[in-house]
């Protein structure tokens, strides 16, 4: 079809693009207006026991730390993980991302931390949500451990390195209003011309002449 062809397809289909130009005017009201959603986020460190060579728990260094501590995330995203959270009242998404890279209070790639994050339509369920996250993840550790006959003295820790906090989730609305301006020209375009062809497409099966623009048609006895 040439540019002429399809600007006429258009003309002659308007209603479609003004039935995509409301829907679109809809989708966009939800952007305009959206639902709150708060980002907590914490920070769990996996310390090592206390011995009398090593008082310092940060500086008894065991790499045996990060495979405990991803064994242990792995454990929590897997299916069965999910089930267990889930019935321990984390209801929605959450995500445990190891950091072995370090901090200014922990050593590089020895002690490894984990950022536990949730996002929920408050602060306060927010915050709940990732705390019930921290508590199976250090019973995890705890069963691990159990399960290996571990002395108490010679246990490892999970520890809460920074609190959960939320924050509100502020997003951009000029971004997200050119992607469903786009979405909404492009499906109301392809809709007309598909509307169009349809329509052509069943007159000619039905045997009825096509109607030519107004520009091509010639006067009777011209």
């Amino acid at each position: 079809m040439s540019p002429r062809d399809v600007a006429e397809a258009l003309l002659r289909r308007w209603y479609v693009l003004l039935l995509a130009l409301v829907l679109t005017a809809a989708g966009a009201y939800p952007v305009l207006r959206p639902a709150p959603e708060y980002l907590s986020s914490a920070v769990v460190v996996l310390k090592p026991p206390v011995t009398g060579n090593q008082p310092n728990q940060l500086t008894n260094l065991q790499p045996p730390l990060a495979t405990l501590s991803y064994g242990v995330i792995q454990q929590l995203q897997s299916p069965a993980g999910h089930a267990e959270l889930e019935a321990a009242g984390v209801h929605g998404g959450y995500q445990l991302i190891p950091r072995n890279s370090g901090t200014s209070a922990t050593p590089r790639y020895l002690i490894p931390s984990v950022q536990v994050q949730a996002r929920r339509g408050s602060a306060v369920a927010a915050d709940t949500a990732v705390g019930q996250v921290i508590e199976v993840y250090a019973r995890h550790v705890a069963e691990v451990q159990d399960a290996q006959g571990v002395a108490a003295g010679s246990r490892i820790s999970a520890s809460v390195l920074v609190a959960p906090s939320a924050a509100l989730v502020q997003g951009t609305k000029s971004r997200a209003l050119a992607g469903v301006a786009l979405l909404g020209a492009t499906a109301g375009i392809l809709g007309a011309l598909w509307v169009d062809q349809f329509a052509l497409r069943r007159r000619r099966a039905l045997g009825e002449p096509e109607r030519l623009p107004r520009a091509e048609r010639v006067p009777v006895g011209g």
